[in-house]
């Protein structure tokens, strides 16, 4: 069906009005997602401009990372209008890694492989710095902003406030990182395959440098939760590290903010 969403289409994108548009409803991100198959496949994000808006952030960290070289959804256009930012980019082929539950060994193969080319990135040429000090007020300013949906957390949160969440995080912080290139919210839904083949990142909107366990917390959790807790131990071995309790705790907290 053609663009049929309460916000008027700005100008710049009338040219797609007559596509076929699909409204995407599954995550969390607060913005409207749409689907636009055309003379290409292309995603379109829109979200209320706001300081806390993760929209702009993701369009500078697609620029980024499609210039390493690894697979990510190419930038058309960005905009701010009517009070309102527009993210226009291209489709990933494939479908993301929760399609392919059915086979975890193939999920646990592309999701090693694909952190491992990632988190191989030099991070001195990352602009985007994600180290503690950096997401600790980030997630405070979203507490702050009350922001933070506390009916959305994790069995180990049940209860808890977000204040309580924060304050838990500034008490039981890590004493050391151990820096890399990290996506930041990398759950099987933000990894595309094709044919069995690892297609692309998708939702780039919190990458940066942060420790290695940012990712692997939040992937070890999502492997589980989409496959069973028995597949953790595959990954982690075909990445190439070691179960590690009190930082899957703490960043698997930290995603709570966000």
């Amino acid at each position: 069906m053609p663009y049929s969403g309460d916000t008027p289409l700005p100008a710049a994108l009338r040219k797609l009005e007559t596509a076929q548009w699909t409204p995407v409803t599954i995550g969390k991100s607060g913005a409207s997602v749409w689907r636009i198959i055309g003379d290409e496949a292309l995603f379109l994000k829109s979200a209320p401009v706001h300081p806390l808006s993760e929209l702009p952030g993701e369009a500078e960290r697609l620029r980024w990372l499609t210039g390493t070289g690894l697979a990510a959804p190419q930038l058309r256009d960005f905009f701010e209008c009517d009070g309102r930012n527009w993210l226009l980019m291209t489709a990933m082929p494939g479908a993301d890694l929760t399609e392919w539950a059915t086979q975890p060994e193939l999920i646990v193969d592309i999701l090693a492989s694909s952190l491992r080319q990632l988190h191989a990135l030099d991070i001195a040429a990352c602009p985007f710095d994600h180290r503690l000090d950096k997401r600790l007020g980030a997630g405070a300013d979203n507490v702050a902003a009350g922001i933070v949906d506390e009916s959305d957390f994790d069995t180990a949160h049940v209860g808890w406030t977000a204040v309580q969440v924060l304050d838990w995080l500034m008490q039981n912080r890590p004493e050391s990182s151990d820096l890399v290139v990290t996506h930041g919210d990398v759950s099987l839904p933000n990894l595309m395959a094709d044919n069995g083949r690892f297609s692309g990142f998708i939702d780039c909107g919190r990458l940066g440098v942060a420790d290695r366990w940012q990712d692997l917390s939040i992937a070890c959790r999502s492997l589980a939760f989409n496959c069973g807790p028995g597949h953790v131990t595959a990954f982690l071995a075909a990445y190439g590290a070691e179960w590690d309790q009190q930082r899957y705790d703490y960043y698997t907290a930290l995603d709570e903010l966000f």
